[in-house]
C-alpha cells in the first residue's frame, strides 16, 4: 500500500483531497475505562467531588471531536454535522462509544478515536484523586462508512444496545423500554412474541434501518420493525446460527438469520423493500439476564 503522507523528497505534508467527491462519512470509536469498583459507585452517585463525571467527559469528547486538527498534525479540519457519545456501566469499567458525522472529502477516524480518548481522559482526570491506578483499555476503531475505502466494520464480535422494545400483541411496532429481562425458555418477559420457541428474541442492527430511512422513511424509530433489540456495530445477518453471545447479564443463542415475510407490511408497501426479513436475527435465552440500553453484545468464542 502506497503511503501518501510524504512529498518527494520523504518528508511529511498534509494530502491535498480537494479533488475527491463530498460524501457522507460516519466513524465509530470505542475505549474502556477500568476503575475501581468504589470509584464507578460514586460516579453513579454523583459523588464525585468534582461534579458529574460523566456528562463533563461527554462535553471534553465532543470539543476534542471538534478541535482534531489542532493536535493531529496530518489532518485536515472538517466541518462535523453531528457528534455523539455513549456510555455502557460495568461492575468496574466504563465503556464508551463516540460517533462522528459529516459530509466531505475526507473521513472522520480520528475525529472518532480522538473523542474517545479525551473522554477517557476527562474520566480519569475527575476521578484521579481517589483512583489513580485507573487504566484506558482496547482503544480502536469500531466502523467507518463513507469514501473510495468503502464500509469498515471490525471484527464483528462486538456490538451495543441501542434500545430495548417490546409489545403486548403481535403484528404491531414495539416500544422502548428502560430495563429488560430475558428469561430461559422464555425471551424478553412482557413481549407477545416470547414463549418456549426457537424464535424468543428478535434483534436488528440500527445500520439496517438507516438503509430503510435512505429509502424514503426518515422517521423510523427504533422498534418500528417490530424488533426486541435494535443493536449497533454488529452486522447480525453474517453471524452464523448456533453463535452464542452475551447480551447485558445474560447469555442468548442465534436460531434464525432473517424470516419469510407472509403478507407484506406497511412499510414494504410504502417503499418496495423490508429489512426485517432478510438483515433481522432470532436468538433463545441460554441464562438469564438483564439487558438495557448501552449495554454490550459480545460473541463468545467456543
Amino acid at each position: 500500500m502506497e503511503l501518501t503522507h510524504f512529498n518527494e523528497e520523504g518528508r511529511a505534508k498534509m494530502v491535498d483531497v480537494g479533488k475527491k467527491d463530498d460524501t457522507k462519512r460516519v466513524a465509530t470509536a470505542t475505549c474502556t475505562v477500568v476503575m475501581k469498583e468504589e470509584t464507578l459507585n460514586r460516579i453513579k452517585e454523583g459523588q464525585i467531588k468534582k461534579g458529574d463525571v460523566l456528562a463533563v467527559a461527554q462535553v471534553g469528547g465532543i470539543m476534542a471531536a471538534k478541535n482534531t486538527a489542532q493536535t493531529i498534525p496530518m489532518c485536515h479540519n472538517i466541518f462535523l454535522t453531528g457528534v455523539d457519545i455513549n456510555f455502557n456501566l460495568g461492575k468496574n469499567t466504563v465503556d464508551i462509544f463516540a460517533t462522528v458525522k459529516t459530509v466531505g472529502k475526507t473521513g472522520v477516524e480520528m475525529e472518532a478515536l480522538n473523542a474517545c480518548s479525551t473522554t477517557a481522559l476527562t474520566i480519569y482526570d475527575m476521578c484521579k484523586a481517589m483512583d489513580r491506578g485507573m487504566r484506558i483499555e482496547n482503544m480502536r476503531l469500531l466502523e467507518k462508512e463513507g469514501g473510495k475505502s468503502g464500509h469498515f466494520i471490525a471484527d464483528n464480535k462486538e456490538g451495543m444496545v441501542l434500545d430495548v422494545n417490546i409489545s403486548e400483541t403481535k403484528g404491531v411496532i414495539k416500544i422502548p423500554i428502560e430495563v429488560g429481562e430475558l428469561k430461559v425458555d422464555h425471551g424478553l418477559v412482557g413481549d407477545a412474541h416470547a414463549g418456549d420457541w426457537h424464535r424468543q428474541v428478535s434483534l436488528l442492527a440500527v445500520e439496517s434501518i438507516d438503509k430503510m430511512k435512505a429509502m424514503g422513511l426518515p422517521d423510523l424509530k427504533d422498534g418500528d420493525f417490530a424488533e426486541n433489540i435494535t443493536t449497533k456495530g454488529l452486522v447480525l445477518h453474517e453471524i452464523p446460527v448456533g453463535t452464542v453471545f452475551t447480551m447485558g447479564t445474560a447469555v442468548l443463542e442465534v436460531t434464525q438469520i432473517g424470516k419469510k415475510c407472509h403478507s407484506g407490511c406497511a412499510i414494504k408497501q410504502k417503499v418496495g423493500n423490508c429489512i426485517m426479513p432478510t438483515e433481522g436475527i432470532f436468538a433463545k435465552v441460554l441464562k438469564n439476564g438483564q439487558v438495557k440500553k448501552g449495554d454490550r453484545i459480545k460473541i463468545i468464542e467456543l
